[in-house]
């Protein structure tokens, strides 16, 4: 299991939310691209980049997206409103590793069935879940959706990752969602990224015990709850 720190980008800086509420800003650094070569240089290569402007519909941040997608010696994974197919290959073409596809994805399978085909192993899935729900549109939609049917319904479609977020603990450093991870699990064969709530070594564990494939760990390791420079060689590259 791989720790990758999350980026998420809002008004052009690296920012953190609690409980996926844009009204609450935990962490604002002003150089998200600065951040990226950090974490790189303490030997995070995997990067998680969202561009909330983008996943909102308030803006977009591309061209701090494309200098971290750029960067030598990082793996990233990028997404944040995107809709389409150049949307993909604007991304791809920057240099992002894997393309993370929500909202169009969920509500539209045949085209995530299409743009994975397109592009083998490069595109992850966002499963968002508020209230036992997923959820779209930057969280803001509340769909009737079970995210364990819904992982299941993927099959064999060429994914690169399922990536959950638990958004009910994101930034509250509370621990994640241990029963939903455990019931994503056993519904894929799909590698398996985790977001939301991961405060401790011991919620690294208790993931990694689950099987979960790569944790991507935002606001834990912004305000020092987790010692980057802590963490084993086995739970980051």
């Amino acid at each position: 299991m791989i720790v990758v720190p999350a980026i998420d980008i809002r008004d052009g800086a690296c920012v953190q939310l609690r409980g996926g509420s844009y009204d609450d800003e935990l962490v604002r650094l002003d150089d998200p691209a600065g951040v990226a070569m950090w974490w790189r240089d303490l030997g995070y290569t995997d990067l998680h980049v969202v561009d909330l402007d983008a996943a909102t519909s308030r803006g977009a941040n591309a061209a701090i997206t494309a200098a971290i997608c750029a960067l030598e010696g990082t793996s990233v994974q990028v997404g944040g409103g995107v809709r389409g197919d150049a949307d993909v290959d604007r991304l791809l073409d920057a240099g992002a590793s894997s393309v993370i596809v929500g909202t169009r994805a969920i509500t539209e399978p045949a085209w995530l069935a299409a743009i994975a085909d397109a592009h083998p192993g490069r595109i992850s899935l966002a499963v968002d879940v508020r209230g036992g729900v997923v959820t779209t549109e930057g969280w803001r939609h509340q769909t009737a959706l079970d995210p364990v049917d819904l992982v299941r319904s993927l099959g064999a479609v060429p994914l690169r990752q399922v990536l959950v977020t638990a958004v009910d603990v994101e930034g509250t450093e509370r621990g994640p969602d241990l029963g939903l991870v455990a019931r994503v699990r056993t519904a894929t064969a799909h590698r398996l990224g985790v977001a939301g709530g991961v405060a401790s070594a011991e919620d690294l564990a208790g993931l990694r015990d689950l099987g979960v494939d790569a944790v991507v760990v935002g606001t834990a390791l912004y305000t020092g709850a987790l010692d980057p420079e802590g963490l084993s060689e086995e739970l980051h590259p």
